[in-house]
């Protein structure tokens, strides 16, 4: 097999432009003297726009158009002796020219040519603009179709067939207990248990390891292994980053996405098409469109985009935010720094500025936003939501009247049953009765001394009172009954009765209680509102079998001013069945709270609140009646089948709210959103957003793949049909790029290494390719298994490269000749990522919580302010111990424990994780107080699993931490350190070694 070889880049390349300035005067026509295309030209490209060009123009000075060069006055057509430029590439007396700096002067030929073009006219075709040549161009490697199958079948062919070529050999098979720990942290990113391991030794079945590969692909933890490699692309993060790094409450569900659609073998196409325009293409299927999460994923400067009032702040955000999107795409599907064309032409691709602002041009209509997955999926969470609220409210109504809670007027006024089923702040509109949520503040439209009935069971009505010094007869129930003698008032009200603070309330807080905190309620009653309850209404649903209807029924309540201190005051009067009970005249702040406790008459039909503004106006005037509940004045043993149906009342309804807390929130996800205009994308100079140039341009793609057109719609084309047609650009079955891509990255993922080294960088500034063939081999074998990359890792897994043994000596002769291993003549160990550590130490302890799914844990303490605060604690809680796919990741501040050991940042793109040695990694892992108490945990786990004798505990650590039995002289050193030493110590020692750290 011949050597892989760079191509030569030779060609000029010139772009042409239909809408550039023309030369004006003395430039004249092109005439066939001297060719500028031909020879001029490629002088300028070769030895002056590299410093001179669009995006680069040092010195100010740009020789890329025509236009440019007349406007810096470089040259008098028609007078070489006159013009700046000819000065500038003339050597005198030996000396190098003034231009080119970084070059060699051009030779006197060559000025001769340039000084015969000016003197002739200096002709330059208006439409030519001039580009320094990047370092590849369309003949690059990785623009080419992917080859026809070779003669070639297996993965070992090719490796064998490149080992001759450097006279090596493919080491000798591991092991296998080497085999299913190799497997089993390649697939799922655990240890195998002891169990598993001698399963799998003493299998006798020459098919046993492609079963294991088999049975290992098809467990769930397969996809939160490799979701998190995805994850590492889309930098995912489940906060915004930047200065304020606001919390992402439902960006999990995208993560969620991407494990299923790995367990489930989704097509590769299809998962980067749902990932792009999934919520375009299938509107209709929940998991399609929370795909689009990927390009939302980074992070996003919130200050920027919402806070700032800088025009100038907004519009870079937002170019920082296009470029996150494109170069997001790019990088994760086809390995294309696209990036480095922001400011100037590519100078490694053959990628032009434009071409990168066509691809920003496909999302110019797409803003990141918390959305509901659909309509539909919304309505059916509500529906199971107030289905489960509605058997939890029934529920709690039966358990209250059997524990004799009482009956909560303020969950009365906020729409619940009285025992907590109301809505918090929820309330009613003393104008007409109608339940509301939104705060209203000071209310129009009043007609004072109106009854307004009321629809909900227990309410009778409410009123806005104004007694005109006593004067006016108030009505106050649906029956009729009136009360007169209230004072004047200013005829004015606010907001609503609610279930807690009325809108703008000073505080909830009044003589050190804040009846805002559970257990405490609060019925905010603002001046001037009157509300009745109808209390035989609530006798008939509240009674007991042992009890009458006919009861008298007890009322307590603490009232209180809960507005501002000062000249405030208002009233707060209690009236049954018209009669005036209470009255609480000219209550202030500083009166504090005031007692209630009155018995009701059994023959009492209504109960009256009321509150008045003290006739000084309605400022500040927030009555609130706190804890105020209605119990019966008989009290009734509970019998023993009470007690029983008590029992299983509260079993059910802790079924009931485990089941409401597992629904979760509504069906929402962090992602995109199609604008209905797309606002227009121009060219950057310098990538600056203060200096667009040129007209808007059209999305598209890049004009180096030669087998599909760059055209991706028109500058009218909508959100959604820009991301449809670069979805379908980059998944159409000629594009070579993404299948080498992704089948390059498994193999990184697998050897540690790809076939291309630098997994995101398939241009001229990555490595090249150690095996094209097998690359392309692989690639063809990917679109020919319809996308599955499952196919991919079984070719790859059973494959006897990857079998290999990783150990060498020192001296093995195929060092000298591949030190790197490029060529696999022996397997790669690798040191597990900080992820895979933390997940191992708590299998191996026993402690993993296997739970799948859902809302990101929170191993910290979330502090909301300008810029929240995240305060990690000790993970020693069963919630905490679940994977660390399912992490609540913070971008601003990341887990130190995790940091030490090379997780990576989610701010940055990472197609390759970073591993190093540090002292402080073994100081964490030896002092951590997560290590430390997982090892105690793993000392229980062992004294539990052994019997007393040190040699069994020291063989059953082992068999957990290493999957292995000790050797006799590691048994005979551990004994010996178990004699001065713990077993909690022993354990720390063996969550340090390199063999629990490294897998072979």
């Amino acid at each position: 097999m011949s050597s892989y070889r760079r191509p030569q880049t030779t060609l000029l390349r010139i772009a042409f432009m239909a809408t550039v300035c023309c030369f004006a005067g003395s430039f004249g026509q092109a005439n066939d003297k001297v060719d500028f295309a031909t020879q001029i030209a490629p002088l300028l490209e070769q030895n002056c726009l590299v410093c001179h060009s669009a995006g680069i123009d040092k010195g100010d000075l740009s020789l890329a158009t025509a236009q440019s060069i007349l406007d810096q006055g470089l040259i008098i057509p028609g007078d070489s002796d006159s013009s700046q430029l000819v000065d500038m590439i003339t050597s005198i007396d030996g000396e190098p020219a003034q231009m080119p700096k970084e070059k060699p002067s051009l030779t006197a030929d060559e000025v001769k040519l340039i000084r015969r073009w000016i003197d002739e006219g200096a002709t330059w075709p208006t439409e030519t603009i001039l580009r320094e040549p990047s370092k590849s161009d369309a003949s690059w490697w990785s623009f080419q179709p992917l080859a026809s199958a070779p003669a070639l079948r297996s993965i070992d062919d090719f490796i064998d067939q490149s080992l001759a070529e450097k006279q090596l050999h493919r080491s000798p098979p591991a092991d296998r207990r080497t085999l299913i720990r190799r497997l089993t942290f390649d697939l799922h990113g655990l240890p195998p248990s002891p169990e598993a391991v001698a399963k799998f030794e003493n299998d006798e079945r020459p098919d046993a390891y492609a079963r294991l590969v088999d049975q290992l692909l098809a467990s769930p933890r397969y996809g939160e292994r490799y979701a998190r490699h995805w994850l590492d692309l889309a930098h995912y993060a489940d906060t915004h980053g930047f200065e304020r790094d606001r919390r992402r409450d439902n960006a999990w569900r995208y993560r969620d996405y991407v494990i299923d659609a790995f367990n489930n073998d989704k097509p590769f196409p299809r998962f980067l098409q749902e990932q792009i325009a999934g919520d375009v293409l299938w509107p209709e299927e929940p998991e399609a469109i929370v795909a689009t999460g990927f390009l939302a994923a980074g992070p996003w400067d919130y200050v920027g985009h919402v806070e700032t009032k800088s025009p100038i702040l907004r519009r870079a955000a937002r170019t920082l935010d296009l470029d996150d999107m494109a170069t997001q795409v790019m990088t994760a599907t086809m390995a294309m720094t696209v990036n480095c064309a922001r400011c100037h032409d590519h100078k490694l691709d053959p990628i032009l500025q434009e071409e990168y602002y066509r691809l920003q041009a496909v999302f110019a209509g797409v803003q990141r936003k918390e959305r509901l997955i659909s309509q539909a999926s919304a309505d059916e969470h509500q529906t199971q939501r107030d289905l489960l609220l509605s058997q939890i409210n029934k529920l709690d109504f039966e358990i209250g009247l059997l524990e004799d809670q009482g009956i909560d007027l303020a969950d009365i006024v906020g729409g619940g049953n009285g025992f907590g089923a109301g809505t918090k702040r929820a309330g009613l509109d003393p104008r007409n009765a109608n339940a509301t949520s939104k705060d209203a503040g000071g209310l129009s439209e009043i007609t004072p001394n109106q009854f307004a009935k009321s629809s909900l069971p227990f309410v009778d009505g409410l009123f806005i009172p104004d007694g005109n010094d006593g004067a006016t007869p108030i009505p106050i129930t649906s029956t009729g009954l009136t009360i007169s003698g209230l004072p004047g008032t200013s005829g004015q009200a606010w907001d609503a009765v609610r279930n807690g603070p009325v809108a703008s309330q000073h505080s909830t807080v009044l003589s050190d209680t804040d009846f805002a905190v559970s257990p405490h309620t609060l019925l905010g009653l603002h001046a001037n509102a009157g509300i009745t309850f109808d209390l035989q209404a609530i006798r008939h649903a509240t009674k007991r079998v042992q009890q009458s209807e006919q009861e008298s029924l007890r009322l307590t309540a603490k009232v209180g001013y809960f507005g501002a201190q000062g000249d405030y005051r208002a009233d707060a009067y209690l009236y049954v069945d018209g009669k005036q009970v209470a009255h609480f005249s000219q209550l202030r702040r500083e009166d504090g709270l005031q007692a209630i406790d009155l018995i009701l008459p059994a023959s009492a039909g209504f109960l009256t609140l009321i509150s008045t503004d003290g006739q000084n106006g309605y400022s500040h005037d927030q009555i609130g009646f706190g804890d105020a509940r209605l119990r019966s004045t008989v009290s009734v043993e509970r019998s023993e089948q009470e007690q029983q149906k008590l029992s299983n009342l509260k079993t059910e309804r802790q079924e009931l709210a485990s089941e409401l807390k597992n629904l979760g929130s509504p069906p929402k996800f962090y992602g995109v959103e199609s604008a209905a205009q797309v606002p227009a994308v121009h060219l950057l100079q310098r990538g600056d957003p203060e200096t667009p140039v040129g007209e808007p341009l059209a999305p598209g793609g890049f004009a180096a793949l030669a087998m599909l057109s760059p055209e991706l719609g028109t500058a009218e084309s909508t959100a959604d049909e820009r991301r449809v047609a670069l979805a379908d650009w980059i998944t159409d079955p000629t594009n070579p790029l993404p299948p080498r891509v992704i089948v390059n990255r498994l193999w990184h993922w697998h050897f540690g290494q790809g076939i291309v080294n630098t997994p995101s960088d398939f241009g001229f500034g990555g490595g090249s390719p150690s095996h094209p063939e097998l690359l392309d081999w692989l690639a063809v074998q990917l679109q020919r298994e319809n996308g599955s990359l499952k196919a991919i890792h079984r070719l790859i897994l059973n494959s006897d490269t990857y079998k290999q043994q990783s150990r060498f000596t020192s001296d093995d002769p195929a060092i000298a000749v591949d030190a790197d291993n490029r060529f696999l003549w022996r397997q790669n160990a690798k040191r597990m990522e900080a992820e895979v550590i933390r997940d191992s130490i708590l299998t191996i302890t026993g402690k993993l919580n296997t739970e799948r799914g859902g809302p990101g844990f929170e191993d910290f303490q979330y502090q909301d302010a300008y810029a929240p605060i995240y305060t990690y604690v000790t993970a020693d809680t069963s919630p905490l111990w679940k994977r660390s796919i399912y992490r609540f990741v913070v971008r601003t501040t990341p887990n130190p424990f995790l940091s030490t050991l090379d997780c990576p940042d989610p701010a940055n793109l990472t197609p390759t994780r970073l591993t190093t040695t540090t002292p402080l990694q073994s100081l964490s892992l030896y002092n951590n107080d997560f290590v430390l108490r997982q090892a105690t945990y793993l000392a229980k786990r062992i004294q539990h699993q052994s019997a007393d004798s040190r040699s069994q505990q020291i063989t059953t650590a082992f068999q957990i931490t290493l999957q292995r039995n000790p050797t006799a002289d590691e048994l005979a050193t551990a004994t010996e350190f178990l004699e001065t030493k713990s077993l909690f110590a022993f354990c720390r020692v063996l969550l340090n070694s390199n063999e629990f750290l490294y897998v072979d």
